[in-house]
């Protein structure tokens, strides 16, 4: 009877297994029908995750905003529970968004993903109970539609593949803060309606040649910060990496090298706010971005990576409760701080000690140029020590004030705030407040365009404390809400991908109003004659400086930039700060 039960046991599992195989057969994505050489169309994705939605109540998919191409972006759940409400499923559980297709020509990801789903929807791996996943099948889909096989020539596979570019030819990966795209409009309507626990973009990338497929590039844990930064260094990483090398898949850090060898160490990538974990992780958001080697087969890149994020799944669904009360509790004391730091710098007095698996690389006379080239060889392997400089410092740190103060004309800016879901209200009446004000005082420009910037870089700035009049319905953003961190980055001029560098203020870069010489020439004098102070220090200009003295024109400039005729626009930022305890701080509303 006993042998009879048993036989009956194993008859069950076979065929609950058996079932289980038909379904996924069900469900074969191109890449499979392709032997792993092939990725899909845009469209053929789409399909793919409508087919599965259709058939499994577990998954949801929907439109949601605009992007360049024309078309919408999708967004595809996946929770066991059915309950496809975000503010809902926040509650109880720890939710995971995946961005596929910021660079459709890295295509691992979207089929790594489609994968994932399936295997899930058809219990073929087993559905986390308290983890939801998101995922933006293809997020550039201009990019998709740019369909090509000779865009990315180092790339081993697969056979066809989208483009960098978007459909006005933006990386978007570039593009989080200044929001030049619909693509990223979208993203941030998607991004504050998931609001996930954690975020993973998956990327391909070579920079030199190596023994990994697999590399990992987590958003700086000291710039990340607190608890949260600590937790996401030595918790969250170690256990990923355990759980892939349980399964015998090495992984190491990006390797942030451009054709040197690796072994001679390398710092950590950092991830600003233009970059999607960087612009995530202002929301303390633990962000990854998977970086798979392109000259790895594809099939390989894409069974790799889906064995990533079912790892990282894993360790998720163990870390929950962490998870949720480390980010509760950042997004509950960020607020309050009273200081921030800017333009972080790597710490050469830390670093850490990988064992890294590389080949061996020659310097070798080139047969085109004659010059020395870099060549690896792959059968001469090796693990050797390699020195990594994972840890930053801030080389600039700021005050908090209670609040910023944006003129009302600043419209783009305005825009994008609130794109970001951050609150502020408009003055009721003209006022005239004492508030912190920054003059330019120095910047540089790139020379050449930049995402279709001139990007700013190294801005210094002058603080001083002056009476400044606003009119009725000029915008107060107070700095103590969640998007504290999202406001500082944008406001702050210093900050490497502010607002101001990214040229949204260039206009009172230029001044507007100027003299004729020789109607200014009376003026002048007479402001000589009148201030003693002021002569002095003409007669200095022109005694230490010889090209001053003789530039008749040039000193006529010196002394209108010293005038009450020169322009308040000019080189003076426009949004200004309310000092905490100031008496400006009463127009706030009380918390």
């Amino acid at each position: 009877m006993k042998h009879l039960f048993f036989v009956a046991i194993v008859l069950l599992l076979v065929s609950c297994e058996t079932k289980t195989e038909d379904k996924v057969a069900s469900y074969q994505t191109f890449f499979e029908t392709s032997n792993g050489m092939e990725t899909p169309t845009y469209e053929e994705t789409i399909a793919f995750y409508i087919n599965l939605a259709r058939d499994f109540p577990e998954i949801n998919i929907r439109t949601i905003g605009k992007t360049d191409s024309g078309y919408p972006l999708h967004l595809v759940t996946f929770n066991p529970d059915g309950d496809f409400n975000f503010e809902n499923v926040r509650k109880e559980k720890s939710i995971i968004l995946i961005n596929n297709g910021i660079h459709p020509g890295e295509s691992d990801g979207i089929d790594a993903t489609m994968l994932l789903y399936r295997d899930l929807a058809t219990e073929k791996l087993q559905s986390p109970e308290k983890t939801v996943l998101v995922t933006i099948p293809i997020y550039n889909i201009g990019g998709a539609l740019n369909r090509n096989s000779t865009t990315r020539a180092n790339q081993n596979g697969p056979l066809e593949y989208g483009f960098r570019g978007n459909a006005q030819n933006y990386d978007l990966n570039r593009d989080f803060i200044k929001m030049d795209t619909q693509n990223a409009k979208s993203f941030a309507e998607i991004f504050h309606l998931v609001k996930p626990d954690v975020f993973i973009d998956n990327h391909v990338s070579n920079g030199a040649d190596y023994q990994y497929t697999l590399t990992h590039l987590f958003t700086q844990h000291n710039k990340l910060g607190g608890k949260l930064g600590s937790f996401l260094h030595e918790e969250l990483m170690p256990s990923l990496e355990n759980s892939l090398a349980e399964k015998d898949w090495d992984i190491t850090p990006y390797v942030n090298v451009f054709n040197v060898p690796p072994e001679f160490g390398f710092n950590q990538f950092m991830d600003h706010p233009r970059y999607s974990t960087g612009y995530t992780t202002l929301w303390n958001t633990l962000g990854l971005m998977v970086e798979t080697h392109m000259l790895k087969p594809y099939k390989q890149r894409v069974e790799g990576t889906y064995q990533l994020m079912e790892s990282l799944i894993n360790v998720v669904e163990k870390d929950h409760d962490t998870v949720k009360s480390l980010r509760k509790e950042a997004l509950e004391t960020n607020p309050t701080r009273s200081e921030y730091y800017f333009n972080w710098q790597v710490d050469t007095t830390q670093s850490s000690t990988l064992n890294f698996k590389g080949f061996e690389a020659d310097r070798l006379q080139s047969e085109i140029t004659g010059l020395p080239r870099l060549k690896y060889d792959r059968d001469k392997p090796f693990t050797k020590e390699t020195v990594y400089h994972n840890y930053f410092y801030p080389a600039d740190t700021v005050s908090v004030p209670a609040a910023y103060i944006l003129k009302q004309g600043w419209q783009k800016v305005i825009d994008r705030l609130d794109a970001n879901k951050i609150n502020y209200f408009k003055l009721e009446k003209d006022t005239t407040l004492t508030i912190e004000a920054y003059k330019i005082s120095d910047y540089q420009t790139r020379n050449m365009p930049y995402e279709g910037h001139y990007l700013h870089y190294d801005t210094q700035v002058e603080k001083h404390t002056k009476k400044v009049h606003f009119r009725a319905g000029d915008v107060i953003i107070p700095a103590q809400q969640t998007g504290i961190r999202y406001i500082l980055e944008t406001l702050e001029p210093h900050g490497v991908d502010s607002f101001f560098n990214w040229n949204f203020f260039d206009t009172v870069l230029q001044q507007k109003e100027g003299f004729s010489p020789y109607v200014f020439e009376d003026i002048a004098l007479e402001m000589l004659q009148k201030d003693s102070v002021l002569h002095q220090n003409f007669m200095l200009k022109k005694e230490l400086d010889q090209q001053f003295a003789e530039n008749w024109y040039a000193q006529l400039d010196w002394l209108f930039h010293q005038s009450k005729y020169l322009e308040d626009a000019y080189l003076n930022y426009p949004v200004y700060r309310i000092a905490k305890n100031s008496e400006a701080a009463g127009i706030l509303p009380r918390q």
